[in-house]
């Protein structure tokens, strides 16, 4: 047997392992700590089960990652030092959430830059191919370079985790990233990288049986922490395996994630709110209001999710045609920027009227 036969087969079983893990959790979840994992909060905007729903997603994308790393070390005889680490450390600081233990937003940011900042500099995690000129040589200084790398993975957490209140909505995100991104390993022989990444695809496809259209588990944060931080890691990697793609065009892919956070930080800041705590004026928030207001609101929640994430594939296609290109790469990401804004802008004054 050929090892593309082995690797077909381990993911074949691996699938059905993840899918056997995430029935289980589902079904015995509400166990834990007496049902503290239940969400039972109807009132908030993204509600739209009328019987608790556990958020215990992350618990089975854990526990499915653990098997895989387990599998894939007796197979290439490799640890994955990094993927382990990450995502410990995020799915430990969600999951405290996840349980409802009382830790203030602010303090649990701090919590999770400092073991993010502890694995990027120690294990260490580097961003080896940038397209920026002043950054190239800034990025030889071990400290910047981890303080760069650890404020990607602090805005693709974030962002991961802002967007997950919609059934599919964050799953069907991830998993576009991760295609293109096998897309572009498979293309250039990084076949053992390629299958790392599908292995997070069938966690996220087997995740979504259970969440879309009509939701039975909820990531929580624990689970958004975990797959967000993944697919930073596995963009970084992307883009280190891969010289001559512009670093441009992989901003492109995390657009919408990373800008989701940046633009609610400064929108905040301008209205003089807090930007650490939720408020409900996100693009995701005011497409489910324009969307529900012709559908309704049970319709309006998968349906936002499949129009957004329809329009972030059609904004990204063109990227892959620039990917070899610095110069339209850049262009391309801040015309991107600014098509966001714009919506943005009429999703608003939709809203307000």
């Amino acid at each position: 047997m050929g090892t593309e036969s082995i690797e077909a087969s381990f993911l074949s079983i691996f699938a059905l392992i993840s899918f056997f893990i995430f029935l289980l959790i589902s079904k015995y979840s509400h166990k834990i700590k007496s049902g503290a994992l239940l969400d039972k909060d109807f009132s908030k905007p993204q509600a739209f089960h009328d019987t608790p729903v556990t958020r215990s997603g992350g618990i089975a994308a854990i526990v499915s990652l653990g098997i895989f790393f387990y599998i894939y070390y007796l197979l290439y005889e490799d640890v994955l030092y990094n993927y382990i680490f990450i995502s410990c450390s995020v799915f430990t600081i969600g999951f405290l959430d996840d349980l409802r233990i009382n830790i203030k937003p602010l303090r649990r940011l701090v919590i999770m830059i400092l073991l993010l900042f502890a694995s990027i500099y120690i294990l260490p995690i580097k961003i080896l191919n940038i397209d920026i000129p002043f950054l190239t040589s800034l990025m030889s200084s071990h400290i910047f370079s981890s303080i760069f790398v650890l404020l990607c993975f602090l805005f693709v957490i974030n962002g991961a985790n802002l967007i997950d209140g919609f059934n599919g909505l964050l799953t069907i995100n991830l998993i576009l990233i991760n295609i293109i991104l096998v897309y572009i390993n498979i293309n250039n022989g990084y076949l053992e990288f390629s299958i790392l990444i599908i292995s997070q695809i069938i966690i996220l496809l087997t995740f979504l049986l259970f969440n879309f259209p009509s939701a039975k588990i909820f990531l929580g944060d624990s689970g958004a922490y975990t797959m967000g931080a993944l697919v930073g890691l596995n963009t970084i990697i992307t883009n280190n395996l891969n010289p001559k793609i512009s670093s441009f065009f992989f901003c492109t892919l995390l657009f919408y994630l990373f800008f989701e956070v940046f633009f609610s930080f400064l929108r905040k800041l301008l209205q003089k709110k807090s930007p650490i705590y939720p408020d409900d004026k996100h693009l995701h928030m005011l497409s489910f209001y324009k969307i529900s207001s012709r559908f309704g609101k049970s319709k309006g929640n998968y349906l936002n999710s499949i129009i957004i994430n329809l329009f972030y594939l059609i904004l990204i296609m063109p990227g892959l045609y620039l990917l070899y290109d610095p110069q339209l790469s850049r262009y391309w990401f801040f015309i991107l920027l600014l098509i966001y804004l714009i919506i943005y802008s009429r999703l608003y004054r939709f809203t307000k009227n």
